[in-house]
């Protein structure tokens, strides 16, 4: 790789940016920073892919239509998952800390019926708390560290509104491994599984190969309920 091509990998610059934010004390500063050196042109587009990721694919072909049901994707960056959601009958929330990627996430789908917001999953506000019948969320409790941990997936599940069904993936971290300096921060089976608490019920926890690279970490693929 040449010296141009790693100034632009915005791989290479979240690793840079999430080191300084956390010894700031800042962990999440660092998305609205790459989104913002990306939209710059400093990088290029982080996590740009234009479909569905295969497993919200999937997950959505099986759940029917939505006929006006309320569905959220966290973390949501360029509105992929949202615009099937959308495109499916779904009342369609897309949020994310970012206001540079959700900008962006505009920008790409003009006329989209989905609600792209900028909020952060650790703060949420008050009217997305128990409102969605299908909560979407595809790698941003892994963006995360560690210590955050609980309290970002506390507060996916928080987004479910009784009998709401919460689809969570994430890469697969062996249990008893090192999680690593990250980001990402994977997930062993046993974090996956804390998505599970009080009323919120796991149903269905797939190990699989990498959707979009055989070569590439597994798959957690986590179906939850909440009770009615």
């Amino acid at each position: 790789m040449s010296t141009g091509e790693q100034d632009r990998d915005w791989d290479r610059r979240a690793d840079e940016l999430a080191a300084r934010a956390l010894a700031d004390g800042e962990p999440t500063r660092w998305f609205d920073e790459l989104w913002s050196a990306a939209v710059a042109d400093e990088v290029d587009t982080p996590w740009a892919r234009t479909a569905p990721y295969p497993p919200v694919l999937e997950h959505v072909d099986g759940a029917g239509p939505g006929e006006g049901r309320a569905a959220v994707v966290v973390g949501a960056g360029l509105g992929a998952d949202a615009e099937l959601l959308a495109e499916r009958g779904w009342r369609t929330t897309a949020f994310d800390v970012s206001a540079s990627a959700v900008a962006l996430a505009r920008d790409r789908h003009p006329g989209s019926s989905v609600d792209h917001r900028v909020a952060d999953l650790l703060a949420l506000p008050d009217d997305l708390v128990g409102a969605f019948d299908l909560v979407v969320e595809v790698f941003t409790v892994q963006a995360l560290p560690p210590d955050l941990r609980a309290d970002a997936v506390a507060a996916v599940r928080s987004l479910l509104a009784p009998g709401g069904t919460l689809l969570a993936v994430q890469f697969v971290r062996e249990r008893g491994s090192d999680a690593g300096d990250g980001p990402p921060w994977l997930l062993d089976e046993d974090e996956v599984r804390s998505f599970a608490a009080a009323d919120v019920h796991l149903e269905a926890l797939d190990r699989r190969p990498h959707p979009l690279n055989p070569a590439g970490p597994d798959t957690w693929v986590a179906v939850l309920r909440r009770a009615p």
